[in-house]
């Protein structure tokens, strides 16, 4: 099946309520988390996610839309958000993110994304040629990895709590 983004949309919008209803009444001996060595904890999730929505998503389907010759983007620092979250809140991230979010989609939907611009092209330095289409379906993609990532997360914290469980729950499996 090939989804559009169009589809997409609902999960994009929904982001955020959803790490908020997941982030309820958690204290930050959980949010701050990680599985381990050079593993992201839910606080650095969301932090990453602002970083993207300020750096990634729109501005790279704003150099594929635009009239520049070039339409190579930048290169993208997935640890760009470390400095940027310090001194701040688990709360302060989520209502950043919220904002963010709300504030991209709000700008996409003022974008007129035709059959033709969907199939406008950018250079991605990894990946070399993409389509707006699909950076577009990336950007639901990489919300449900980043949604699942959070989820196995909180799971592992209660690895060694379940006992013998642990046989039948495969999101504690090797990542």
């Amino acid at each position: 099946m090939n989804l559009t983004f169009e589809q997409g949309l609902p999960i994009l919008k929904n982001t955020p309520t959803a790490l908020n209803a997941l982030a309820e009444e958690l204290g930050p001996e959980i949010t701050n988390t990680n599985e381990g060595q050079n593993t992201w904890s839910f606080y650095d999730v969301v932090g990453h996610l602002i970083h993207c929505e300020e750096t990634d998503w729109l501005p790279r389907l704003e150099i594929i839309l635009g009239n520049k010759t070039s339409k190579k983007f930048d290169p993208f620092d997935r640890n760009g958000f470390v400095e940027k979250s310090k001194g701040l809140s688990f709360e302060d991230l989520l209502i950043r993110f919220q904002s963010r979010r709300a504030h991209n989609l709000d700008k996409l939907r003022k974008i007129q994304l035709t059959a033709t611009a969907k199939q406008k092209e950018g250079i991605h330095p990894e990946f070399g040629s993409v389509t707006a289409s699909q950076l577009l379906c990336a950007w639901v993609v990489h919300d449900l990895n980043h949604l699942s990532q959070v989820s196995r997360v909180l799971a592992h914290q209660w690895k060694t709590s379940i006992g013998p469980w642990q046989a039948y729950m495969p999101i504690l499996g090797e990542r």
